[in-house]
């Protein structure tokens, strides 16, 4: 990728770099009871959180191979069930499509600057005054990867359950 696209300051959000919290790492050493924990003073457990990640990565990416993914109709389409709590084997599956995810997204940030400049037509009628290349797509998704990653991680602090195991920043 070209150094002027911001090739390598993506990857590194994708993975966490800098400031921001290697996201595999954020998850991977969570436990199944833990995962599906709620905390009364927020809305989503961390599975949930986890899981909505997926689902909107894996749509980007559908948007980006052409693949033209129904838009949800309703936000909550996007998040599991609220009574929903994960088995061990749910879990793993979560966060191994996380880490998979993750690892398509840093591939693909590091393709051509034709790729990465190719519009992605919009998904739903709000957007069809809006074009977005593949950059911008993957941009907005490490933003958004960001953000819940932070969620995950006071979460855990909430829990008693920071840092992972790889490290975290405890300050």
């Amino acid at each position: 990728m070209a150094e002027g696209m911001g090739g390598q300051i993506l990857v590194e959000g994708l993975h966490g770099k800098g400031a921001h919290v290697e996201p595999v790492a954020c998850v991977e050493d969570v436990s199944p009871e833990l995962a599906g924990r709620k905390n009364a003073s927020f809305p989503h457990s961390i599975w949930q959180i986890l899981w909505h990640m997926n689902y909107w990565m894996d749509y980007e990416l559908r948007r980006i191979r052409e693949e033209r993914p129904v838009y949800p109709a309703h936000a909550s389409e996007s998040w599991p069930g609220d009574s929903a709590r994960p088995n061990e084997e749910e879990w793993g599956e979560t966060v191994g499509r996380f880490s998979t995810l993750i690892e398509g997204l840093a591939v693909l940030a590091g393709s051509p600057q034709e790729l990465l400049l190719r519009q992605v037509s919009g998904a739903h009628p709000s957007h069809a005054q809006q074009s977005s290349s593949v950059l911008a797509l993957l941009w907005q998704i490490a933003a958004h990867n960001s953000y819940h990653i932070g969620q995950i991680a006071l979460l855990r602090r909430a829990f008693g359950s920071w840092p992972p195991r790889r490290g975290g920043d405890t300050w």
